[in-house]
């Protein structure tokens, strides 16, 4: 398998919550996206977009209600929205079947890029601390898909010790956050933001003779 296919993999079960809309097409491929409801270890649950070719659910009756499994990639690109250029995150899906059986873990996703912005680390009213990480995962083609991560206690900390360029590897679930922005005085709108949240990471470096080596791989729940 290309390197470039390890290098981003997401796991989802969850059930479809919205119609299949279609997106866009490319050399003559069809391509829909629908909704995909995930729950987490508390009551709450993640509502994340999916992307899928016609050529992979051909003979599939997906609707909404449909418990399904979805395996592939996140994938980032910019739309514009609202006069401004936004970026927006998207399941591509590699592979999709019926969830007959449901695991423990329905929300995976390990990704292995370079860090683009310097780390962000601050603390909430609340005194829990975090700190906010840009990733920027390669893909074929020269691209990268640019993921904006979170980590939380001791993996926030470690991420004060990290600078642009360097090999970071991550693994953890993808969330949905809802948020409010304020547009006047009075306004406000209510948005989602979706991003990694991390439970494990690691540094890679490498010496000399280009082998590998790892340091700091750190264990810390996260936020539910």
């Amino acid at each position: 398998m290309d390197n470039l296919m390890l290098n981003n993999k997401i796991y989802l079960e969850g059930r479809i919550v919205s119609e299949l809309q279609f997106s866009h097409e490319m050399y003559g491929e069809g391509f829909y996206t629908f909704n995909l409801e995930v729950p987490r270890l508390s009551d709450a649950k993640d509502i994340l977009s999916v992307t899928v070719s016609e050529r992979l659910i051909g003979g599939m009756e997906l609707k909404e209600g449909s418990d399904v499994i979805v395996e592939g990639q996140l994938r980032s690109y910019n739309k514009f929205v609202d006069g401004s250029n936004r970026l927006i995150l998207s399941v591509f899906a590699r592979n999709v079947e019926f969830c007959i059986e449901k695991s423990k873990n329905p929300n995976q996703i390990f990704l292995d890029g370079y860090i683009c912005k310097m780390p962000v680390y601050r603390t909430t009213p609340f005194g829990r601390e975090i700190a906010d990480m840009l990733l920027a995962v390669n893909r074929s083609y020269n691209k990268s898909d640019y993921i904006p991560t979170i980590a939380w206690g001791r993996n926030s900390r470690f991420c004060q010790g990290l600078e642009v360029g360097d090999n970071i590897r991550v693994w953890g679930r993808l969330q949905s956050r809802e948020y409010e922005k304020k547009i006047s005085d009075t306004e406000s709108i209510k948005k989602v933001a979706y991003e990694v949240s991390i439970s494990k990471m690691e540094r890679v470096t490498k010496d000399s003779n280009n082998e590998e080596t790892t340091e700091e791989v750190i264990m810390e729940k996260n936020e539910e």
